[in-house]
C-alpha cells in the first residue's frame, strides 16, 4: 500500500523530494546544472521568455542519494533499485545466466537491467572531453556520465577510450545495420544509447555489465488519456501533450518559427514549450533527457510494427527520410550534450523513428557490418555546424572525415542505432550544410526536430 505524505511535510522536504517514494517509476534528474546557448557554456537566462529559457540546467530536480551498503551493492532510494557497485565483462547471450548466478551482497535475485533501469544512472554533467573519439586513453578533461563516487567505472585501457558500453536485456525488435539483431545499451563514456550486436559483431566483443534488483515496476508506464489533448503517466506523475509540435493543435504556435511545420531548432523548442498555454495550464516545459526517454516504447519499431517507438495513446508527426521513406522524427530534450570540440553546442534528442546513418563499403568491410561507435564530434575548426569553415564549404576536420561520407562505394541510409536510441545534434545552423553522415556510423544529424512538452514531476 502506498502512503500519502501530508502536504505540510512534503513542502518542508526540500532536499529530499518525496514524490519518488510515491511513484513506482521515479525519474531522477540528469545532474546537469550549467546553462548553454547554441555556442557553448553561457549564463542561465534571467527570465521566462529570454532566449534559451527552460533548459535542463535551470530546473531543480531530484537526484539519487545513493547509499553504499558496504557489501558490493548500492541502493538508490529514489528509484527503489539496488545495483552492483562493480562491473563485469561478458557477452549478451551469457548475461541472463550470469545474473541468475550472481550472489553479490548475499542476494540471489539479480537481473540484467532493462534499458530504462540502466538509463536511470546516467548523468549529463559528464563530458567526453577534448579528445577525438578514436583516441586511446581518456583526456584529462573527460568525465564519465555516471556518478563515480557511488559506482566503479573504467575507461578501457586498450582501444578507444569511449568504448564503455553497458548491456541491457532490452533487445531491439527491429534490426540495425541492414540485418543485425541488437540490444540497447548505455555508453557511460560518451553519454548515448544505441543498439549493439547481440553476437558481439566481428571479434565477438564483450560488454560491460552491472546487475540490478528491486522495484519490478520501474520503467512500466501507466498512461491515462485526459480527453483534453494531454496524457498523464500515473507511474511517473508527468503529464504530456498528446501531440508533438507538428500536431494540428499547435499550428498557430508554429507561425513564427523557422519552418512553420512543427520542426524546431533547439532554441525554438525551448521557447515553444515554455511559452505554451494549453489545456488550462501554462507551466509546460521541454522535457529533460530522462523524462522524454521514459515514454519510449521499446516494443515498437518502424520496420516491425509500422509505427514510432511510442505508445499509440500519443500522436506523433510522420516525416519522410532522406531517401523518401516514411519515418518518425527525433525529438528534442532540454539537456545539453557535452561532447566534441565545441562543448555544449549539441543537445540531446531521442529517436522515436529510425536512428539513421549513411553506410557503405569502407576499408574493405561489408555494408551493414557493425563498425566501432563514435560521435559526430562537433564542427570543423573555424566554423560552427552549418557555418562555413575556412576555404568555403563544409568539410571534415583535419585528420579524418565524418566517417562514411569520406569512403567510397554506394551509400545507403540504414537504421544503425535503433528506434529508441539517444544521440545528440547541433542546436542551430543551416541544416542543408551538415555533413551527410557524422561519425563512424554516418549518423544523420538534424537541426530541426519536434518537441513534446511536459509538466509536473519532481
Amino acid at each position: 500500500m502506498r502512503h500519502l505524505v501530508p502536504a505540510v511535510i512534503l513542502s518542508a522536504m526540500l532536499l529530499e523530494p518525496a514524490w519518488g517514494a510515491e511513484r513506482p517509476y521515479a525519474i531522477a534528474g540528469t545532474g546537469q546544472t550549467g546553462c548553454y546557448d547554441d555556442r557553448g557554456a553561457a549564463p542561465c537566462p534571467a527570465a521566462r521568455g529570454a532566449p534559451f529559457w527552460g533548459q535542463d540546467g535551470q530546473r531543480r530536480s531530484a537526484l539519487p542519494a545513493y547509499r553504499d551498503n558496504g557489501d558490493g551493492t548500492v541502493t538508490d532510494p529514489l528509484t527503489g533499485l539496488m545495483w552492483e557497485k562493480g562491473f563485469r565483462r561478458l557477452g549478451f547471450a551469457e548475461a541472463e545466466a550470469a545474473a541468475a548466478g550472481a550472489r553479490t551482497g548475499g542476494h540471489a535475485d539479480w537481473r540484467v537491467p532493462t534499458i530504462k533501469e540502466l538509463y536511470s544512472l546516467i548523468r549529463f554533467d559528464g563530458s567526453t572531453g577534448s579528445a577525438r573519439p578514436e583516441q586511446t586513453g581518456a583526456p584529462a578533461d573527460a568525465r564519465p556520465y555516471i556518478d563515480t563516487r557511488a559506482f566503479a567505472f573504467e575507461y578501457p585501457a586498450q582501444g578507444r577510450f569511449i568504448d564503455a558500453q553497458y548491456l541491457t536485456r532490452t533487445a531491439y525488435v527491429g534490426t540495425v545495420m541492414g540485418g543485425d539483431r541488437a540490444f540497447f545499451g548505455v555508453n557511460f563514456a560518451d553519454g548515448r544509447i544505441k543498439g549493439y550486436p547481440q553476437d558481439g559483431g566481428p571479434g565477438r566483443r564483450v560488454w560491460y555489465a552491472r546487475f540490478v534488483r528491486g522495484n519490478p515496476d520501474y520503467g512500466r508506464n501507466d498512461f491515462a488519456d485526459n480527453g483534453d489533448g494531454t496524457i498523464t503517466d500515473r507511474a511517473t506523475g508527468l503529464t504530456w501533450t498528446q501531440a508533438d509540435s507538428g500536431g494540428d493543435a499547435f499550428r498557430r504556435a508554429m507561425a513564427g518559427t523557422s519552418r512553420r511545420d512543427g520542426r524546431l531548432d533547439w532554441r525554438e523548442a525551448l521557447a515553444f514549450c515554455s511559452g505554451l498555454d494549453f489545456a488550462g495550464h501554462a507551466d509546460w516545459r521541454l522535457p529533460d533527457a530522462k523524462e522524454l526517454h521514459s515514454i519510449v516504447d521499446y516494443t515498437r519499431a518502424p520496420d516491425v510494427t509500422g509505427s514510432a517507438a511510442i505508445a499509440p495513446v500519443f500522436a506523433i508527426t510522420a516525416i519522410t527520410d532522406d531517401q523518401g521513406k516514411r519515418d518518425w522524427p527525433y525529438a528534442w530534450t532540454s539537456t545539453t550534450h557535452l561532447d566534441g570540440r565545441v562543448m555544449g553546442d549539441f543537445a540531446v534528442y531521442i529517436a522515436f523513428g529510425r536512428a539513421g546513418g549513411w553506410m557503405g563499403r569502407r576499408g574493405g568491410g561489408p555494408m551493414g557490418g557493425p563498425p566501432p561507435e563514435g560521435s559526430g564530434f562537433g564542427p570543423p575548426p573555424g566554423g560552427r555546424m552549418g557555418g562555413p569553415p575556412p576555404g568555403g564549404g563544409f568539410g571534415p576536420p583535419p585528420g579524418g572525415g565524418f566517417g562514411p561520407q569520406s569512403g567510397g562505394g554506394e551509400m545507403r541510409l540504414l537504421d544503425v542505432h535503433g528506434a529508441g536510441a539517444q544521440r545528440s545534434s547541433p542546436k542551430s545552423g543551416d541544416e542543408s550544410r551538415l555533413p551527410r553522415g557524422a561519425g563512424p556510423q554516418g549518423d544523420v544529424l538534424r537541426i530541426y526536430n519536434t518537441a513534446r512538452c511536459v509538466r509536473g514531476g519532481g
